[in-house]
């Protein structure tokens, strides 16, 4: 075996294993999101992060590829391509030395959790045939068409601007589409007064929450490593402790703020803190240096703080705090590219760009940073403002009051997510037990 031979064999097995990784997030966010939810809600919501990938495997695999990869198959549109569809004429190998399933499968790990992003920020109040359509149509439309701008060698790739991984890409997209999401489909049931302000409704289990982030915090290791795709070293080491280290600093700024903000450092918001940094560095973590990381992980720790605070005072119900998290946390940590990219390590990365503000660099790449920001904003919100609004007037979108009292688990799908509820005798003490004030998320 010659040595291209085992350079091939080695990034397409180190690229499958990233994949893998990514694809386990799912597992993840349906802990997270479960964890900050009510107890008769929880099979809604792990069903339907089983249908994100699900059907976005299926939506991706027949049009979302091709849309965002196509040029790769002989198309040539800065916009979207028409090329590619069903994975059919990418040649072998595809990109690198990647073969195309390999590449394929890793793009879709990306392309569902665009998607289940928004589960969260719409739980607890979402008809099930709704959500299923807007996941299809986000895996198979939305998040293709903007992927194919950048990742796909469109307007905004020729335009050098920079998301090494997806804080915008992936995270932002998911982000703004909640926030459109929970706008249209409105407030839980109780969670705003008569007064108008906001009242707490639990989450049902602090453990299923922070299991969740960790989870997610090493499935991130496939996620930002994965995207050179290549197991090139040092660059995939560098990137995984820049990863670590802007996690770890989003934590303990987040504990911190809630720390002097409440009087007592709040679980869950720690643990939005350690996935606001993981999604700020995404963007950024092959182009600074690690002293740069942990200023992105403190700036997105406290900035999430502050989010979540105010969407819930403007009356977005976000239960996890998804919109905070991945959406505000994604243009943050996108912007802070051009202001902390290191000259070195674009130029190793090769992938066009300048230095950031920091390195003497001047607005030039802060100003593609802010264009493909706004781009997604722009593109996301408007196109969900279409996808929700259509749903709502079809098959429609908000579950109605009696369904969200007695739960999604049985109104949607007969039957409870914790078995014992359903027991004679059981239930009271379980609904009770599912009470357990617990802070943070979107409350």
């Amino acid at each position: 075996m010659s040595g291209d031979e085992v350079k091939a064999l080695l990034d397409n097995t180190f690229v499958l294993v990233a994949a893998i990784l990514v694809i386990f997030m799912q597992a993840g966010f349906a802990m997270v999101e479960a964890g900050l939810t009510s107890a008769k809600d929880v099979g809604n919501i792990v069903m339907k992060n089983l249908m994100d990938f699900s059907i976005g495997a299926l939506a991706f695999f027949a049009v979302g590829f091709g849309i965002m990869f196509g040029n790769l198959a002989g198309g040539t549109s800065e916009w979207f391509s028409t090329d590619g569809y069903f994975l059919s004429d990418f040649p072998d190998p595809v990109t690198f030395n990647l073969t195309p399933t390999t590449f394929f499968l890793f793009q879709l790990a990306f392309a569902a959790t665009a998607a289940t992003i928004v589960s969260g920020a719409m739980a607890g109040r979402t008809k099930f045939k709704a959500y299923l359509i807007y996941s299809a149509v986000i895996t198979a439309l939305i998040y293709p068409i903007f992927g194919h701008w950048m990742w796909g060698g469109g307007w905004l790739f020729r335009h050098q601007f920079l998301d090494f991984a997806g804080s915008t890409v992936v995270h932002a997209t998911g982000g703004w589409a909640a926030l459109v999401g929970a706008w249209f489909v409105g407030a839980r049931v109780g969670k705003y007064g008569p007064d108008g302000k906001p009242r707490a409704i639990p989450g049902h289990s602090v453990v299923l929450a922070i299991l969740g982030t960790l989870i997610l915090w090493v499935g991130w290791y496939g996620f930002n490593p994965g995207s050179q795709l290549g197991a090139d070293f040092p660059i995939v080491s560098d990137v995984a402790v820049t990863t670590t280290l802007a996690a770890a600093m989003g934590a303990v700024v987040a504990m911190i703020a809630t720390w002097i903000t409440s009087g007592k450092p709040d679980v869950s918001m720690t643990a939005n803190g350690a996935l606001a940094g993981l999604v700020a560095i995404t963007a950024g973590c092959v182009f600074v240096y690690p002293w740069a990381s942990l200023v992105i992980g403190a700036l997105a720790g406290l900035i999430v703080v502050g989010s979540v605070w105010f969407f819930d005072r403007i009356r977005i119900d976000d239960p996890v705090g998804a919109i905070s998290v991945h959406g505000v946390c994604g243009m943050l940590g996108t912007l802070l590219v051009g202001v902390f990219a290191a000259p070195d390590l674009v130029e190793r990365a090769a992938l066009g760009g300048a230095e950031g503000l920091w390195y003497g660099g001047g607005f030039t790449q802060l100003g593609r940073q802010a264009l493909g920001s706004f781009s997604n904003l722009i593109w996301v919100v408007a196109a969900s403002i279409v996808l929700f609004a259509l749903i709502k007037v079809t098959v429609g979108l908000r579950a109605s009051d009696e369904d969200q009292e007695m739960g999604l688990d049985l109104s949607e799908h007969g039957v409870h997510g914790y078995g014992e509820m359903s027991v004679p005798g059981t239930g009271s003490r379980s609904a009770a037990a599912s009470q357990v004030p617990v802070a943070g998320g979107g409350s």
